[in-house]
């Protein structure tokens, strides 16, 4: 009989450690996927960026929101930013990450004129 209530107790312990952490693979997933997704449409905008369309045919080709694609011309590069802010949902986990938590892909591509 106190082998049941032992494993109750166990199982009890046990529940909000592992719900914490299948959250907090959850959220991880959320950024590497979101991290994944922005990469795919940086290839795109660098592609669209180099046919000479302007920043606003960019955003509405890729239906991006406007303050997430930031083009910055150098004398010899082109800074492209694409970034997109996460929500953590996991507590405790917004210590590690800030939250919202920020996903950035930049690159840079030489002028040829």
């Amino acid at each position: 009989m106190k082998r049941k209530g032992q494993a109750l107790v166990e199982f009890v312990i046990i529940l909000p450690i592992f719900l914490l952490m299948m959250l907090g693979v959850f959220d991880i997933g959320r950024i590497i996927y979101t991290k994944i997704e922005l990469e795919d449409k940086m290839s795109d905008a660098i592609t669209l960026y180099k046919e000479g369309n302007s920043k606003e045919k960019i955003i509405e080709k890729l239906k991006l929101e406007d303050n997430k694609l930031e083009i910055k011309e150098d004398s010899d590069y082109q800074n492209i930013e694409i970034r997109q802010e996460i929500e953590i949902i996991t507590p405790g986990l917004n210590w590690i990450f800030d939250s919202p938590y920020e996903v950035l892909v930049k690159r840079s591509i030489l002028n040829e004129s």
